[in-house]
């Protein structure tokens, strides 16, 4: 089991940028797909981005825009998320987690970080 501990979040203008990330603890991370998911409240949890074990593939949902990117570096076991042109309705709290795929599928994913709260306003 993988433990995942997140940094990076806070409160931002609208149009700023935060890049989060998301330290492991474990020697199999390096082996494991990393997806970023987000929920506001009253929402239900939303896939964000993954990026595969080797950092070659990455995915994104629509809403993303262009506006994030995500990448890692195994050498120290941390994936970053890093997100640019935000906008109010990006406010979530954001988490990472773990899979042994590559899924859009929240129910997939085994690690979790504790979560982090980006909020954008103005």
């Amino acid at each position: 089991q993988l433990q995942l501990v997140q940094s990076g979040g806070g409160l931002v203008r609208p149009g700023h940028s935060l890049r989060l990330s998301c330290a492991a603890s474990g020697d199999s991370f390096a082996t494991k797909y990393v997806g970023w998911f987000r929920q506001s409240p009253g929402k239900e949890r939303e896939f964000v981005a993954y990026v595969s074990s080797t950092g070659l593939s990455t995915s994104y949902s629509n809403f993303v825009g262009g506006r994030f990117s995500v990448a890692r570096d195994n050498a120290k076991n941390t994936v970053f998320l890093q997100m640019n042109s935000l906008k109010p309705e990006d406010t979530a709290i954001y988490y990472c987690a773990t899979s042994n795929e590559a899924t859009v599928d929240s129910s997939d994913y085994i690690d979790w970080g504790q979560g982090t709260q980006v909020t954008v306003s103005s």
